[in-house]
């Protein structure tokens, strides 16, 4: 409840929520649901450009705009008599009721410390706008409870302010945010610079010019410390339940899981230099039964690239299909310095031994490389493929639900996990689109011969190949995502059963 205080209009205690003109307003009791988060200051977004390439011209344009037409505008300004119907003293933020897309929003957040307009996927859904085509956004936006928000992408809605006369309407872009929050939209500074207008949280109230005059909107009070009551009692709450939670998982990790250390597993050699590990407390019938299946299936692992058999073309080909009429893109080289240019070659050279890449003459498309740090300290060098997706059509070829997966493992007594060794450079690329797949290095231009990372399509192109090679066992003895499968046993003593399938399905598929 905020502090009872004294108004300046009436000599009524402006902080009394029980008052009969609040009892009347019946807009504020269809008000959302209660808050699930807080907004602080929005930083990141598209809003001077998604690259640093626009951000820079962005700049240059506006140091060579200038406008004289601001001798004819009227001035702007606030006084004692704006204060009028306020309740003082006050901390609030400026919550106001806009016109969206032809619908009246409530707690609509002015937050001049937003660098971006946000509209909540909440919010977009009650107006039935979601199905619309964003624009994609790649740049994430920082000040969601203090982490990166990356957005669902962008839409352009009619913006209204004001009523009557002084009513003025703006095509305002939003940044489509699919987080918790108190609040439906956000305006920010690019939405208050189009509407050439001035907010004061003193005052509770936006001015704006509209044809030669000042037009006006009026906070809401109590929906703003509805907003920020509802934001601190919900965080409260979730706070003291993740606290819980995670001392309860502390008491069970403690009491039940059980890590096999490394001197709990013995290296045992299956082959000449080939070398693999297994648990010391295994039972010796197990033991003898799964090294015996090791050793038979030896050929199914992969020591190193070179080893890669890969997967037929007639089995599995990824194709680009790029949309017609989108023009090839040639970025320019990006310099690493002296250490990082070899940490490229040499993964390069790892890759040309491979047979995963070739050396290309006159590319149609080039994209740099970027390093990305490992866990490990070390570099893994991968290729900036936006620009080529963004030409190419998504793959509807949907993804096993990861909950689903979980949940078909009750009641298994034993779980294997196998991952595919490199596996997206297993399935070979169509030979009309790898010279699109290229990139530049201070060695040269090279470009794939496999399926690369980074692709739009290429967890859909992998995860096909593998329905369709474990289409018999799937459900019944194993689960796959992308590139891991799982073993799952229901009796311990049908492992060997199970693991000795797997490995003759993989054999298969060769």
């Amino acid at each position: 409840m905020p502090p009872k205080t004294e108004s300046t209009s009436s000599g009524r205690r402006g902080g009394d929520m029980n008052t009969r003109e609040e009892r009347i307003k019946p807009a504020e009791r269809k008000d959302p649901s209660p808050s699930r988060g807080i907004i602080k200051m929005i930083s990141g977004g598209s809003t001077d450009g998604d690259s640093n390439r626009d951000r820079k011209a962005r700049s240059r344009r506006e140091c060579l705009e200038v406008d004289g037409r601001w001798r004819d505008e009227p001035v702007i300004s606030f006084g004692p008599e704006d204060l009028l119907g306020v309740s003082l003293p006050h901390n609030d933020a400026l919550v106001i009721q806009a016109r969206v897309a032809n619908y009246d929003v409530l707690r609509v957040f002015v937050d001049n410390g937003s660098s971006v307009n946000v509209i909540f996927k909440e919010a977009l859904v009650q107006m039935d706008l979601h199905e619309y085509q964003l624009e994609t956004v790649e740049t994430a936006l920082f000040g969601f409870a203090g982490y990166a928000v990356y957005p669902e992408g962008e839409i352009a809605l009619p913006l209204t302010l004001g009523t009557g006369d002084l009513r003025k309407t703006v095509m305002t872009t939003f940044t489509v945010v699919d987080a918790p929050s108190s609040y439906n939209v956000i305006l920010g500074r690019p939405a208050m610079n189009e509407m050439k207008a001035v907010a004061s949280t003193y005052h509770q109230k936006i001015k704006f010019q509209v044809r030669g005059q000042v037009g006006e909107v009026k906070g809401d009070q109590p929906s703003s410390r509805r907003c920020y009551g509802e934001t601190v009692w919900v965080d409260q709450k979730k706070a003291r339940r993740e606290g819980k939670e995670k001392k309860h998982q502390g008491e069970t990790r403690e009491r039940e899981v059980h890590f096999v250390a490394e001197e709990e597993q013995e290296v045992v050699e299956i082959e000449p230099g080939k070398n693999v590990r297994v648990a010391r407390d295994i039972c010796a019938a197990t033991r003898v039964n799964l090294l015996q299946c090791l050793k038979t299936n030896v050929d199914v692992f992969a020591w190193s690239q070179q080893e890669l058999s890969g997967i037929s073309p007639r089995m599995a080909e990824h194709k680009l299909n790029i949309l017609p009429g989108s023009r090839p893109v040639k970025k320019k080289k990006r310099h690493f310095g002296p250490k990082k240019d070899k940490v490229i070659e040499k993964q390069v050279e790892e890759l040309l031994k491979a047979g995963h890449i070739r050396e290309v003459n006159f590319p149609s498309w080039l994209s740099n490389v970027v390093l990305v740090p490992k866990s490990t300290g070390k570099w893994r060098m991968c290729v900036d493929f936006r620009d080529l997706n963004k030409a190419c059509p998504k793959d509807c070829y949907p993804l096993p639900r990861i909950d689903q997966l979980v949940d078909s493992t009750s009641g298994c007594e034993l779980l294997s996990f196998l991952d595919a060794y490199q596996g997206y450079h297993q399935i070979p690329l169509a030979l009309e689109d790898q010279d699109k797949a290229s990139f530049i290095t201070s060695g040269g231009t090279f470009c794939y011969v496999v399926m690369p990372f980074g692709l739009k399509k290429a967890g859909a192109t992998y995860q096909r190949l593998m329905n369709l090679v474990f289409q018999k066992q799937i459900g019944r003895n194993i689960e796959v995502y992308v590139d891991d499968i799982l073993i799952k046993t229901r009796e311990v003593a049908h492992f060997i059963d199970d693991l000795a399938e797997t490995f003759a399905t993989l054999k298969h598929s060769e």
